[in-house]
């Protein structure tokens, strides 16, 4: 699937429209400058021939290359004697000339049928809104996870230090068609939050649409497109974002009001993603045997069966940082 498509929609919109404005004003330029100096007019006239003497050239000439080189030399000229005359009234040189936001792809978005790496922030930054978690991506990344709070236990630090690299090895190759599920088990305040951030980010700057959101923002929006709002109108949720993007993380599972209606939400998204083959990380405070009490054995079966298991052991993190 690639970028967010509606990501990918408005950046091309934007791209176009930025384009289009950027044209105008040169073109309002120039004409300002004709109705003040007609000897930069002229010579404009003289240089749009150009292209005309080119084929011309082309098609009548016995030695094209002497014909080509002329023409090229008497345009050169013209265009020194253009910024002559500009500088010469107070003007910039390339004061008619288009002025690009991203001079490399001239405001299109690609140089030579290539993503140009202006589009490509804007869709990565684009990206990060769209999935759900831009304000934590600011702050959480592998680079900043550390393995210092988890020192107090040896075992406890190698595990987590099998969680990070894991972590790692699984952003750095995502693939939808190719990368596993993930279920992060273990309490509050373990960094399964940061890590699955962290995951995020890098598979978002990989160029993959991502969808970040806690269980109970996700069962929300099932509720609302089922049973709509306080008066009972359907709201329209869009709850394709979660059956179709590349990589779908669901935070705190477990903390949902578990009924019959969310769990079999959940049941019909998991079948639906394993379905695809498009991977999802599930993160969630509760123990497996936890797990498997409170959900369906149909849910239990796909989750403990289709995903790579990763507990989190040691202290709350936040704990720590209070006691220091």
């Amino acid at each position: 699937m690639g970028y967010n498509q509606e990501n990918f929609r408005k950046i091309r919109e934007e791209y176009s429209r930025k384009y289009l404005e950027v044209q105008e004003a040169a073109s309002k330029r120039r004409e300002e400058i004709h109705a003040i100096l007609p000897e930069v007019k002229e010579i404009d006239s003289q240089l749009s021939d150009m292209g005309l003497r080119i084929m011309q050239a082309a098609l009548q000439s016995e030695d094209y290359q002497a014909a080509l080189a002329e023409i090229e030399e008497q345009s050169h000229a013209l265009e020194q004697r253009r910024a002559e005359v500009l500088t010469r009234n107070g003007f910039s040189a390339d004061y008619t000339a288009p002025r690009y936001e991203c001079a490399a792809c001239g405001d299109t978005g690609y140089i030579d049928y290539k993503m140009c790496d202006c589009m490509r922030k804007k869709l990565i930054l684009a990206g990060y809104e769209s999935s759900g978690i831009g304000t934590l991506m600011q702050s959480q990344s592998f680079e900043n996870f550390s393995l210092d709070y988890y020192k107090a236990d040896r075992m406890t630090y190698l595990l987590m230090q099998s969680n990070l690299e894991r972590a790692k090895e699984y952003a750095g190759s995502f693939h939808p068609a190719k990368s596993e599920n993930l279920a992060m088990f273990g309490g509050t305040g373990l960094g399964k939050t940061h890590l699955s951030t962290a995951i995020a980010r890098e598979v978002i700057e990989g160029g993959w649409d991502v969808v970040y959101v806690s269980c109970v923002d996700m069962f929300a929006d099932y509720e609302a497109q089922r049973f709509g709002n306080s008066t009972g109108t359907p709201t329209g949720a869009d709850l394709s974002r979660y059956t179709e993007c590349d990589l779908l993380i669901i935070d705190d599972l477990g903390t949902e009001l578990t009924n019959q209606f969310t769990t079999s939400c959940l049941y019909g998204l998991l079948n639906t993603r394993l379905n695809r083959h498009l991977p999802v990380i599930l993160s969630t405070n509760l123990e497996t045997d936890e797990f498997r009490k409170r959900y369906w054995d149909r849910i239990t079966s796909r989750v403990l069966g289709n995903f790579t298991i990763m507990p989190f052991k040691g202290t709350d993190i936040r704990r720590q940082k209070l006691s220091k």
